[in-house]
């Protein structure tokens, strides 16, 4: 009997020990794909992260997310892109979260592998630009205004990589406070959208003319998720966003820096419809 106890006893010490020491201490994900590995998964259930964590317990972890993750996806296209996601300003930070065991640091770059996920999963190829604005600018020795100037270096290099591309989308997030970038539409959060389109572009009407069908589309199924379309032209603007590089050229900014990962995730899942919606109505 007493050695049953004693063994007992040791065996709850260990419990506690490994306990402690897997869900004692937080594991930071800085990586935006080790973020979207994270999150990817919410859009096959109703349940929060949250939730999910709790359901997981121990085994939530990054490969087997990985290992979930292509569980439910389809095979990658094999034909060359059409979509190109890049960042002007890939250092825009969302909220940062303490989740379970996992602290997380999006910035606006998560966006681009989230939609790559779901656009490849309707079957369109999508690029995401690995390549660091921020390197270009630091190697030039060029300053933050000169950001678009860094990326259209991105844009010329990959279009001539790829001559498919055709659609190219930089996304931003804004810089207003929370109450300003979040909208609750049939109970659940997403982070409000805003479209600039510069008019110091010869071409700019097309941009313009593009940019309204989506957000056209949006205003219908998602009614106050888009904020509009700031026009930007003079002083102290940029004024063409390299808008002049394709008519399918867009900027969209997405939630602001007090928005989370949830609430971004949604945002994404509604924009990848209306987007797919209207490249679709292009091509019948």
């Amino acid at each position: 009997m007493k050695k049953k106890i004693i063994l007992l006893l040791f065996i709850s010490i260990l419990s506690v020990y490994f306990g402690y020491k897997y869900f004692g201490k937080k594991k930071t994900l800085n990586s935006n794909q080790e973020i979207v590995n994270f999150i990817i998964n919410t859009r096959f259930s109703n349940k929060t992260l949250e939730d999910k964590i709790k359901s997981y317990s121990i085994k939530w972890s990054i490969p087997l997310l990985k290992e979930l993750k292509e569980e439910v996806l389809i095979e990658e296209p094999i034909n060359e892109p059409t979509i190109y996601l890049y960042n002007s300003h890939p250092k825009e930070e969302y909220q940062r979260e303490n989740i379970g065991n996992y602290t997380l640091n999006p910035t606006v770059t998560m966006n681009n592998y989230i939609l790559k996920d779901l656009f490849e999963k309707e079957g369109i190829n999508t690029y995401v630009e690995e390549e660091s604005v921020s390197d270009i600018l630091n190697n030039n020795n060029w300053n933050y205004a000169s950001s678009y100037k860094a990326s259209r270096i991105l844009l010329e290099k990959r279009k001539q990589e790829y001559n498919s591309l055709t659609y190219f989308i930089d996304i931003h997030r804004d810089s207003l406070t929370k109450d300003k970038t979040t909208v609750v539409i049939d109970d659940k959060e997403y982070a409000k959208v805003l479209f600039i389109v510069g008019l110091e572009n010869n071409n700019y009407k097309y941009n313009l003319e593009f940019t309204e069908k989506i957000v056209n589309k949006l205003d219908e199924k998602y009614p106050n998720l888009c904020k509009g379309i700031y026009k930007k032209q003079g002083a102290g603007v940029n004024g063409v966003y390299n808008q002049d590089f394709s008519p399918k050229t867009i900027l969209i900014e997405i939630g602001g820096y007090e928005n989370n990962t949830t609430e971004v995730l949604n945002t994404c899942l509604a924009f990848k419809e209306v987007f797919m919606e209207v490249i679709n109505e292009e091509i019948s």
